[in-house]
């Protein structure tokens, strides 16, 4: 009979380091005041407060309940070698085998907690696609790039809010405005931001020549912005139809907003809404938040300049490198994360290189 216990007791240190960094023994506290919070008649007299009260539990309870159902696997594991240990019973080593297996990837999943450290990584996230240098292969590049996010986004379980899609001259997007919303969206995408760039032969191209093309992605936290005032006359309002990518129509009237703050130069959009008022009122939360996002960075940048600290990968520059021909490879910039699967990649498997980056800032990016 094989000897697990090497392996059983990596589990259960891990597991004991996955309490600490998951603040299971706080979370447990928390959770009988929110209960307490939440079974008050009038909570939903403020329906705000209500939502954000029951968000706040149902996280909690995911990290307990799935840190309870871990351990106790582990400890059926445990008592299950012992057994099959004191029997000399090989029948079990399949099982064994197979139990260890699956606690060390979920172990490995929620390691990944322990690499947000950012305010904000839990929140839902806006994302916008501009394409840039390359023509019509930009505007191709960026509606690829909006396909992967979504099937990533897919992946994950996360909702894919359009806001707006700006269709390209020939084929493609010139831009898209997103909301993704899911537990760490903010956390998971913050290594997106900056310039991605696609090599490929140009299908565009009459000769077949190769094409380099760049399109932009920038990420923002949604964040709380009922304190946040804009000055009205700050910002520039533009409405359009409705339309998806490819410029098909959802709706045959001007009820699409996109709002241009000028002091910043940032633009939100909503299509998603019946109503123009309706979409300005998204729009403009959307905006908040992004404004909100940005002074944050600014000042944290400014702070990080003072004290001397190494500037992280920031606006408009080259991230990734993604190469169809003359070989296929995608590889990160920063982390030196590659693969070679390149169509699975364009198809939403992202999960590594955001794994890769937030590995990479952790240990030397920061």
């Amino acid at each position: 009979m094989k000897d697990f216990s090497d392996d059983l007791a990596e589990l259960s240190r891990r597991l004991n380091e996955a309490e600490r960094y998951l603040n299971i023994a706080a979370s447990r506290g928390l959770m009988v005041e929110l209960e307490v919070e939440i079974s008050r008649p009038d909570l939903w007299d403020d329906q705000d407060h209500a939502k954000q009260i029951n968000s706040q539990y149902a996280a909690l309870k995911s990290d307990v309940d799935q840190f309870d159902a871990l351990s106790a696997q582990v400890e059926d594991l445990v008592v299950l070698h012992d057994l099959a240990r004191a029997e000399d019973d090989v029948t079990q080593e399949p099982e064994l085998e197979k139990g260890v297996a699956t606690c060390r990837a979920q172990l490995d999943a929620l390691e990944m907690r322990s690499m947000f450290t950012g305010e904000h990584d839990e929140c839902d996230a806006i994302l916008q696609i501009n394409a840039k240098d390359g023509g019509v292969d930009a505007q191709d590049w960026s509606e690829m790039l909006l396909r992967m996010y979504r099937r990533w986004a897919e992946r994950r379980g996360f909702a894919f809010e359009i806001g707006d899609v700006s269709v390209g001259t020939e084929a493609g997007i010139l831009s898209a405005d997103v909301t993704i919303r899911g537990r760490y969206a903010y956390g998971l995408l913050t290594g997106e931001r900056g310039t991605h760039r696609l090599v490929r032969i140009s299908p565009f191209d009459n000769q077949g020549r190769r094409q380099t093309s760049f399109a932009l992605v920038q990420i923002w936290p949604v964040l709380d912005q009922s304190e946040v005032e804009i000055n009205e006359s700050d910002i520039r309002m533009e409405v359009f139809r409705a339309s998806g990518a490819g410029g098909q129509h959802v709706n045959k009237t001007s009820s699409a907003v996109r709002l241009i703050h000028e002091p910043t130069g940032l633009v939100a959009s909503s299509q998603q809404e019946r109503s123009q008022l309706q979409n300005r009122e998204s729009a403009m939360k959307r905006l908040k938040a992004m404004i909100i996002a940005q002074d944050e960075e600014e000042k944290a940048a400014a702070l990080a300049q003072i004290a001397g600290k190494q500037a992280q990968v920031g606006w408009g520059s080259q991230i990734r490198s993604y190469v169809l021909q003359p070989y296929q490879m995608v590889k990160d910039l920063r982390s030196s994360v590659e693969s070679s699967k390149v169509t699975e990649v364009l198809d939403g498997d992202l999960d590594e290189f955001m794994e890769g980056f937030l590995r990479w800032r952790r240990s030397d990016g920061e």
